[in-house]
């Protein structure tokens, strides 16, 4: 069994659901079958939205410190930091199991050819191309959802779990359903948190790579 580094607290509560998930992923009848996980939680690392530089340095920091402590493959449970991959793996020489390319695939499982995207515009980035790499047709917020979607996103961080935002993000999904998504992922670790279902298959990214990484570090 191989041990898992987190790059986490991006933020903390989402790098606790993905922990949580992890655990719950893993098919475990006594502790010893659970993966070995070291977690460098670091809410200090700089808004990927705001300065993206600053975040590559830290991001790379903390990978080689993973390393240096003993992991063997990598796992990050945020979608906007995903645009620093190659970074991170420069920097500690490990693989990082891609969060964008595993919650790509099980949203091309579900059968869907159209899928909707909600996540910050970097992230949203990150999974068109992905998406089209694939075959697959993204589909994107207008500008005054990306809008909806910061504000709520920045509300959760700040702890705000409510029935405002969960109605929120929950109309942002069904604006892309009604436009034709036949799936939507939720492309930011923050959106499992308040968005549990929606009138599509919805992808939880998060519960994507936790399998991922079960099956990475299990095998």
């Amino acid at each position: 069994m191989k041990t898992l580094g987190v790059l986490g607290g991006m933020g903390p509560a989402a790098t606790v659901d993905f922990l949580a998930k992890l655990q719950a992923a893993t098919p475990a009848g006594r502790d010893q079958d659970h993966i070995h996980t070291l977690v460098d939680l670091n809410p200090q690392v700089p808004d990927r939205n705001v300065d993206a530089h600053a975040a590559e340095a830290e991001l790379a920091r903390m990978a080689a410190g993973l390393r240096d402590a003993g992991a063997e493959v990598l796992a990050m449970p945020c979608n906007t930091a995903h645009a620093h991959a190659a970074a991170i793996e420069a920097a500690s020489g490990l693989k990082l199991i891609d969060l964008i390319e595993v919650a790509c695939a099980a949203a091309a499982a579900t059968g869907a050819r159209r899928i909707g995207l909600i996540g910050t515009g970097a992230a949203v980035d990150l999974y068109a191309a992905q998406l089209e790499v694939m075959g697959l047709t993204p589909l994107r917020l207008g500008e005054a959802g990306g809008r909806r979607f910061m504000e709520n996103l920045y509300r959760i961080k700040a702890g705000d779990l409510g029935p405002g935002v969960s109605d929120s993000m929950a109309a942002l999904a069904e604006d892309l359903i009604a436009a034709g998504a036949g799936a939507v992922i939720a492309a930011c670790t923050e959106l499992p948190l308040v968005l549990k279902t929606a009138s599509a298959p919805l992808i939880d990214a998060t519960q994507a790579l936790a399998e991922a990484c079960v099956t990475a570090c299990c095998d």
